[in-house]
C-alpha cells in the first residue's frame, strides 16, 4: 500500500519541524559559546545532530514510501536568552511541542491505517520520552544550582560529555 498524502503531507510538516530544532538547537549552541560555557555548546550541538537524524528517518521514510519531499522555509530561532536556565527551560518547552506533533501524527496514521508509518513512529514516541526526561533533569539541576558558579560549571562539565550517537531505526535507512 502506497503512503496516502494525509501522510506525506503531515510527515513533511514534521520533516521540516525536526529541520527547525536543529537550527534551534545550533543556535543556543553558539550562545553557550558565546558565554564560554563548552560543555552546554556540546549538548546543543549533540542535540542538533540528533534531530538532524530525525529529520533523515522522516525523509527517507517519505521516499522509501514512494511519497515526495516538501521541504518548507526554516524559520529563524532566537538567537539569545536571558539564562542559562532560561535557555534549557526553552528546549524543554520546543521537546513538549514536537512530543504533542508526533502524538498527532500517530494519531493521523492511524486514521489512515497505514500501519507502516504507524509501526515507524513509536521510535519517535519513545524518544520524546527521552528527550522531554533529558531537558527536564538539566532544568531541575539548573534550579538546584540557582546562581552557584561552581554548580554551573560543574554541570558544565558533565554536560560535555554527551556524544552524537545515531539512532537505531529497525527497517530504516540510515541518515547520512
Amino acid at each position: 500500500m502506497a503512503i496516502s498524502q494525509s501522510v506525506v503531507k503531515a510527515f513533511n510538516e514534521q520533516l521540516n519541524r525536526e529541520l527547525f530544532s536543529e537550527y534551534l538547537y545550533l543556535s543556543m549552541a553558539a550562545w553557550f559559546e558565546s558565554l564560554n560555557l563548552k560543555g552546554f555548546a556540546n549538548w546543543m550541538r549533540v542535540q542538533a545532530q540528533e534531530e538532524h537524524a530525525h529529520a533523515m528517518l522522516f525523509y527517507n521514510f517519505i521516499i522509501d514510501r514512494g511519497g515526495t519531499v516538501a521541504l518548507d522555509k526554516i524559520d529563524r530561532p532566537d538567537q539569545k536568552w536571558d539564562s542559562p536556565l532560561a535557555a534549557i527551560s526553552k528546549a524543554l518547552e520546543h521537546e513538549e511541542f514536537i512530543t504533542r506533533n508526533i502524538n498527532d501524527l500517530f494519531d493521523i496514521s492511524m486514521a489512515a491505517k497505514d500501519h507502516a508509518a504507524h509501526s515507524f513512529l513509536k521510535f519517535f514516541l519513545d524518544e520524546q520520552v527521552e528527550e522531554e526526561k533529558n531537558a527536564s533533569e538539566i532544568v531541575g539541576k539548573l534550579k538546584l544550582i540557582g546562581d552557584s558558579a561552581s554548580g554551573l560549571f560543574m554541570l558544565d562539565n558533565e554536560l560535555g560529555l554527551r556524544v552524537f550517537t545515531p539512532p537505531a531505526v529497525a527497517g530504516a535507512t540510515p541518515a547520512p
